[in-house]
Order: C-alpha cells, then sequence, then structure tokens
C-alpha cells in the first residue's frame, strides 16, 4: 500500500473518530493529504506538510507536536491545515485558548460532534 493510500485510510478514519469532514474544496484536501503523503515517503512520519522546518527529520525526533492528527487537533480540535473542519470549512476554534490566532482569525467556531474527538481534553 502506498503512502498516499495510508495517509487517505488515516485521514476518513480520522474524519469519523473526530467528527469533522474534509474541506469543502476539494483541492484544499488533496494537497494537505498529498504533503502528508510526501512526508510519509521522505521521512516515515505524517509530518504536518503546512508548517515550514529548517529540517523535518529533526522536528519528528524533538516532538511528535506537529505529527497527523497534531497536538493542537488532538487537544483543541482545531486544524489549521483544514483538513479536519465543518461542513462549512472551517476550523472548530470553540475550544481554543481566546488569545489563539485561530480564535483571532475565524472567530468562535463551534464543534458541530463535541461527543467525538479531543484525546486530549482537559
Amino acid at each position: 500500500m502506498s503512502s498516499l493510500d495510508k495517509i487517505k485510510k488515516y485521514v476518513n478514519k480520522y474524519w469519523e473518530k473526530s467528527g469533522t469532514v474534509g474541506h469543502p474544496d476539494e483541492k484544499i484536501t488533496l494537497n494537505v493529504i498529498q504533503g502528508l503523503a510526501q512526508n510519509m515517503d521522505e521521512i516515515g512520519r505524517p509530518l504536518c506538510p503546512c508548517n515550514f522546518y529548517p529540517d523535518k527529520q529533526a522536528e519528528v525526533e524533538r516532538s511528535r507536536e506537529w505529527l497527523c492528527a497534531c497536538d493542537e487537533m488532538k487537544k483543541y480540535k482545531f486544524c489549521h491545515c483544514l483538513l479536519f473542519v465543518t461542513e462549512e470549512g472551517l476550523p472548530i476554534t470553540e475550544y481554543l485558548p481566546e488569545d489563539h490566532y485561530g480564535r483571532q482569525a475565524y472567530g468562535v467556531v463551534k464543534d458541530p460532534t463535541p461527543d467525538k474527538g479531543r484525546e486530549k481534553a482537559r
């Protein structure tokens, strides 16, 4: 199974698990999935393709913060890549700290499925 197929399978399962969907603009979803697959091929881990890393390998050795699903997704159900969003294509911001850039950019976006996701909810 190719990395692209593995990532697609993972993303589909995580949509179900988190109660989110892919972005309504399929190009956005596909670009993120392809970026994750490319990082799988390159460094063996699904490192978020929406950040810049001076050294990708060093980043994954340092922490797992930006491995998909990233820490922000697990804790706040917020995906800055727009891979895990609401039906309207908005990232969930309801659980973010008030000063987080996601809240400032999108306002408060309520979680339509509060019974799903948030692995690290506190």
